[in-house]
């Protein structure tokens, strides 16, 4: 019993220290603005009653008042009881209040960190519409509000697109995967045999799904803005210049003219490589629907005040109207814009839309019908020189 006892005296002191442990971080926040307030007025009251009673004393001396006196006497006892009643009152009303607006402001505390952990717990959960509102406390719980909604927005757009992207995949996947299915069956029946033209129709399909793959990792990398801008001030000219001279030998080699007209030439902040990228895909896809001895032309030219508008225009196949809406979906392909025999995945103008997107830009297409060409514009905004 004697060993026993001196572990309890360690658990019935520790019990205190564990349920404080326990609390919320109000309860201990209004518990520590608590002893402070108190500790305040304790310190007040004590200084005030040891060194009014001597000041006054003193004074009474300076006055010519005798301290045997009983009038001194009376005079100071009625001091001593006016220290007592106002100084109490005094540090009774401020301990009060003092306590009260600690209470306020630790409910209000509570309360936001209340908000913060239960966003976080929703958004854990999958709940990624779930905001936080601004508690107004200052800048540092406005920011964490507003990082923790950025944080929310982030993962809802990434959930969003690997849903998407999976189910694109999975459409995507069953052309190539059944065209290897059925070969494979008709080699195993013996409906066919291992020749150039099915060894190539088998190879066609393993390099699509390799496209995939490769398409699939850029366009998530792209629209979770994965992909690193970086902003430099630089002008539509020599963006348009440098696509165009990245392009021509290929353009030759088809007997496609490739033209630029630098109507006007403005100082945009884009990243160089990036909007090349956009640049490159779009006459990358002109030059794959025009035809020999076709035009494409790429045009800079001032859109109001503070826009500037870079349109890469060809004379080739043309887009139907019912697909202009969805040119820059993932995997769509039109009949004759996007044709499957060209080799394309379906994937390079969404990307193009996101790297646009991601300059504070927005591209549009437009085409006045099969045969009649197609028009790629894209407006970014212009910054002052």
């Amino acid at each position: 019993m004697t060993a026993r006892r001196p572990h309890r005296r360690r658990d019935s002191a520790a019990s205190p220290r564990q349920a404080l442990a326990g609390s919320s971080f109000g309860t201990r926040l209004f518990l520590a603005l608590t002893v402070v307030v108190i500790g305040c007025a304790a310190s007040a009251w004590l200084v005030a009653s040891a060194l009014a009673p001597g000041i006054f004393h003193d004074h009474l001396g300076q006055a010519g008042i005798d301290h045997n006196s009983s009038q001194a006497a009376h005079v100071e006892e009625a001091f001593a009881w006016a220290i007592v009643l106002a100084w109490g009152l005094a540090v009774a009303v401020a301990v009060l209040l003092a306590l009260a607006v600690s209470w306020y402001v630790t409910r209000r505390v509570q309360r936001s960190l209340t908000a913060v952990t239960t966003s976080t717990a929703r958004i854990a959960g999958g709940r990624y519409d779930t905001r936080v509102p601004s508690p107004g406390l200052g800048r540092e719980f406005d920011e964490l509000a507003v990082t923790v909604n950025e944080l929310a927005r982030r993962l809802g757009a990434t959930e969003s697109t690997r849903r998407r992207m999976l189910a694109d995949l999975g459409h995507e996947m069953r052309t190539p995967i059944a065209t290897l299915d059925s070969y494979l069956e008709a080699l195993d029946d013996g409906v066919r045999t291992l020749d150039d033209d099915t060894r190539h129709v088998l190879r066609e399909a393993t390099h699509r799904l390799g496209r995939l793959a490769q398409d699939i990792t850029a366009v998530s990398r792209a629209e979770e803005h994965l992909t690193r801008i970086r902003p430099v001030p630089t002008t539509t000219g020599v963006l348009v210049t440098a696509a165009v001279d990245a392009v021509r030998e290929r353009y030759e080699s088809k007997g496609v003219d490739l033209h630029s007209r630098l109507d006007d030439s403005m100082v945009v902040s884009v990243d160089p490589d990036r909007l090349g990228q956009v640049l490159g895909n779009l006459l990358d896809n002109a030059l794959r629907h025009t035809a020999c001895g076709g035009t494409v032309t790429v045009t800079s030219r001032r859109a109001g005040n503070d826009r500037v508008e870079v349109t890469v225009a060809d004379t080739g196949e043309g887009i139907a109207p019912e697909h202009l809406d969805h040119l820059f979906d993932r995997f769509y392909r039109a009949d004759t814009a996007r044709d499957r025999s060209h080799g394309g995945s379906g994937i390079g103008l969404t990307i193009t839309r996101t790297l646009v997107e991601a300059h504070h830009g927005r591209i549009r297409a437009h085409s006045d019908g099969p045969g009649r060409g197609a028009r790629f514009t894209i407006e970014l905004p212009v910054i002052a020189v």
